[in-house]
């Protein structure tokens, strides 16, 4: 895939370029020829690419596929898995400002805060999982000299991988990688809505990858989607998306047992507790509410405590701060924020905004609805808002906007801000922020998060498990131990030693 023809089609070109699904080594479209068009968050009604509308068949081709190259995958040493995932993050570094260009053209992310860091991502995961390969250990009994008893992690088959469409390519690293060194190979279900930066990655690691281990199928979640959690010949399930989606996705995968792991969705408490309003502070709050991927994070901290001493000072210069980001074309260099996804989720921000706004308890400290003219209603932009006056209570501190909205709710004491932090059906991230660093690590062991910060706000780091609590979702991902919860199984092999070894005793039925 060209970088140049998705972003700026040839001069004189009359239609979208194409772009084709990876199914078995091959650049394919749908069996049925159907087609999706591919439009930039950033300009309303601009046409990036069209892509394959797969259906049923086409995750059956690409199932078939990856069942196939399986064998072959599993039985290699894990020395040469190890070559080819180090090889390819050499080659997505190599290409690691198209593959943030892209990225930043069919998601809305902005260039220089979001997608670079998102394409820098999906290389160090890549290098990180190729480096731990040979870690994929069993264990050996001290059973006596008549019995050899020991376990093999064994990879789980064919692996179904469903992205999102807010940092496809951060959640690809997440999976791929790790099913791979594992010995799995994979169907990924790129996000209907921003599917350009997973095929370029596909193209990428192509090279290096035997026919069927990666295959990559485009189309809607109700189609391909579907037909993926569904095929009996996808050993494993591993989405990230929305609850409400999810509980769907693990209604279906239960049916037939199949192996599961959701990252789901937040409402991520932060919570500020009394001392020295730092610059330092105030930046680690505007990068934990996520403003700059358009708080379309399930990270993001946008349930905001801030105890009463510091509650006017926090939010004076937090509302400074963040009304001097610049809102803009997710390619230009100058956005700290770009777009939302899409009109859908434009229109849902829109209505939490509004109902915040009829709120006679909230207050807009900064922000609002989005402008109607100029050229940000040239695209689905939203602006940074922060809210004050919050409770507990109200809509906008219980449901996941997935924008860039952050309420305010005021606290004076610890076990109440404490209660109302874990006051959730959500459990995945939090973050804490003290100078007494002994009741900032008791207030993290205190809270039902899955993924809790102390005194920063950065993004999850490569070789932790991150994953939820609660209703956040199901098993770990972006660690060795996440990799070998979720992408293998643990066979016992029972060896008798000797024709005259005496047998081991039995202790089971």
């Amino acid at each position: 895939m060209s970088e140049q023809s998705v972003l700026s089609p040839p001069s004189g070109a009359t239609s979208p370029p194409t772009r084709l699904m990876l199914i078995g080594g091959n650049w394919v479209e749908a069996a049925d020829s159907e087609w999706r068009e591919i439009t930039s968050p950033g300009r309303r009604g601009h046409v990036l690419a069209r892509v394959p509308r797969g259906s049923a068949t086409d995750v059956d081709r690409a199932v078939t596929a990856a069942r196939e190259a399986f064998p072959a995958w599993r039985d290699q040493h894990f020395t040469e898995r190890q070559r080819v995932l180090l090889r390819i993050a050499d080659a997505l570094e190599g290409r690691g400002e198209e593959l943030a260009r892209v990225t930043a053209a069919d998601t809305g992310n902005a260039l220089r805060t979001q997608a670079r860091p998102e394409a820098a991502l999906l290389v160090d995961l890549f290098r990180y999982f190729g480096g731990v390969a040979g870690e994929v250990k069993g264990t050996t009994l001290p059973a006596g000299a008549s019995q050899l008893q020991y376990t093999r992690q064994e990879p789980l088959g064919v692996v179904g991988a469903i992205l999102p469409w807010n940092s496809p390519l951060m959640i690809a690293g997440f999976k791929v990688p790790a099913a791979l060194a594992a010995g799995n190979t994979i169907v990924l279900k790129a996000a209907e809505d921003a599917p350009l930066s997973i095929l370029l990655m596909a193209e990428v690691c192509e090279e290096f990858l035997p026919p069927g281990v990666l295959n990559v199928v485009t189309g809607t979640g109700r189609a391909a989607g579907n037909a993926l959690v569904e095929h009996p010949g996808v050993d494993k399930i591993s989405f990230t998306g929305s609850t409400e989606v999810g509980r769907g996705i693990a209604a279906k995968a239960g049916e037939r047992l199949a192996h599961l792991s959701l990252e789901l969705g937040g409402k991520n408490p932060s919570i500020v507790f009394p001392g020295a309003v730092t610059d330092e502070l105030i930046e680690g709050l505007v990068l934990s509410s996520r403003i700059s991927r358009q708080g379309q994070s399930c990270t993001a901290g946008s349930r905001l405590f801030l105890h009463r001493e510091v509650h006017d000072e926090v939010l004076a210069r937090l509302s400074e701060r963040l009304g001097a980001m610049t809102v803009g074309d997710p390619l230009d260099e100058a956005s700290d924020i770009g777009a939302v996804i899409n009109e859908t989720q434009f229109d849902s921000i829109r209505g939490y905004l509004e109902d915040g706004l009829a709120n006679p308890a909230l207050h807009v400290e900064v922000g609002g609805l989005p402008p109607e003219s100029g050229p940000l209603a040239e695209g689905f932009f939203h602006v940074p808002t922060l809210f004050s006056g919050g409770d507990n209570s109200f809509r906008l501190a219980r449901e996941e906007i997935f924008g860039p909205v952050v309420v305010a709710i005021a606290w004076t004491d610890v076990d109440d801000v404490v209660r109302m932090a874990n006051d959730t059906a959500y459990g995945l991230g939090a973050y804490v922020w003290s100078h007494d660093i002994d009741l900032a690590i008791t207030t993290a062991h205190r809270l039902e998060a899955g993924w809790v910060q102390v005194n920063q706000g950065g993004g999850q780091v490569v070789g932790q498990s991150y994953g939820g609590y609660k209703q956040s979702g199901i098993g770990r991902e972006v660690s060795l131990e996440g990799m070998i919860a979720g992408f293998t199984q643990t066979k016992q092999v029972n060896v008798r030693l000797g024709s005259g070894a005496t047998p081991a005793p039995r202790t089971g039925p």
